[in-house]
């Protein structure tokens, strides 16, 4: 049965809470903003009685759109489609998919991160640069990642470039390349404008590809184009990255910064992040660090910055070194 017309999402939405009983509705609230909480109190106190098929019709519903995301997740939107086709008919099927995938805003090549990324590798090979750009800029850092990595050392460069670069994509160029490639998507994008790549993607990738990738991307850039290659190395290892390295790590990196930046860079610093260095120093040198701080008053966020950088650059300097290893792309952390 249908739900009326006259219902709204919210109005479901309270519904269903109120079907959930308190417990659940209680953890569900968890996940939710202040607004929308807001808002559902609101209609669910509003609630007057509940007929028998509306509880029905709102339950079914959302059963319906559970199964379709779970088989969205298990194999993407065309997966999903001949699942529900099956189960529920044509057009009930292509209901729940415009519903989902508007709310969802499915991004382009959905279809290939369901896909092993060596797979995937093989299948753009051939392509121009600037595909395998687009392509990447869309897939999650990890799987961007193992890609980038098994790319040819004179196209990796010129890939990380084309990222970076990349603005605003219209719906038209993406489902060019998708014909293509010989495949379709299952999600309309619409006429909106779609952002791709940037900086922090590509950032986001070489954060996860091997050293040697990395190398070769890097030296590459600095040639080709060193404002972009200076850009992302700034973002490539952020101060607050430093709680991710081993003991023996930070303390060699702590014999190579100065104690004035120190105390400065971690002035801005977490209490988690702070406690990490105090406990890779005597007793002593902690003491008298924190009461640096303390006695330093307020200070510039851009000086705190600009001292952050300075113990930054200390540690990749360690790592060109080779003193230390920064775990990424699947390695482990290692001193030398």
């Amino acid at each position: 049965m249908a739900i009326k017309k006259e219902l709204r999402g919210r109005d479901k939405a309270a519904i269903l809470l109120v079907i959930l009983g308190p417990e659940v509705a209680s953890q569900v609230y968890k996940h939710l903003d202040e607004a929308t909480i807001e808002l559902l109190t609101l209609e669910i106190a509003n609630l007057r009685q509940i007929l028998p098929e509306v509880k029905h019709a709102v339950l079914k519903e959302a059963q319906e759109m559970l199964m379709a995301k779970e088989f969205m997740s298990q194999g993407g939107v065309d997966y999903a489609r001949a699942l529900l086709e099956g189960a529920l008919g044509s057009d009930r099927a292509q209901e729940i998919l415009r519903r989902i995938t508007a709310s969802l805003q499915v991004r382009p090549f959905d279809f290939m991160r369901h896909t092993d990324a060596t797979q995937v590798l093989g299948f753009i090979q051939g392509e121009h640069p600037q595909t395998v750009a687009l392509i990447l800029s869309y897939l999650t850092p990890e799987q961007a990642a193992a890609i980038m990595g098994g790319l040819p050392s004179n196209m990796q460069w010129d890939v990380t470039r084309r990222i970076a670069t990349m603005d605003r994509i219209t719906p038209e160029v993406l489902r060019e390349v998708e014909r293509v490639l010989e495949r379709k998507l299952s999600s309309v994008l619409g006429q909106d404008f779609t952002v791709a790549g940037g900086v922090d993607a590509v950032v986001d990738i070489i954060n996860r590809v091997d050293r040697g990738t990395e190398r070769n991307i890097m030296e590459t850039l600095e040639e080709k184009d060193p404002d972009l290659a200076e850009e992302i190395k700034r973002r490539l290892f952020v101060f607050e990255d430093i709680i991710g390295l081993d003991d023996r790590s930070l303390q060699r990196v702590l014999r190579e910064v100065d104690v004035k930046d120190l105390s400065l860079a971690l002035k801005g610093a977490t209490e988690e992040l702070r406690q990490k260095f105090f406990k890779n120093m005597s007793k002593r040198a902690a003491e008298m660090l924190n009461e640096d701080m303390q006695f330093m008053g307020p200070v510039r966020v851009r000086d705190v910055e600009e001292s952050q950088q300075k113990v930054v650059n200390v540690v990749r300097a360690l790592e060109d070194a080779g003193e230390i290893v920064i775990a990424r792309g699947g390695e482990e952390e290692l001193v030398v």
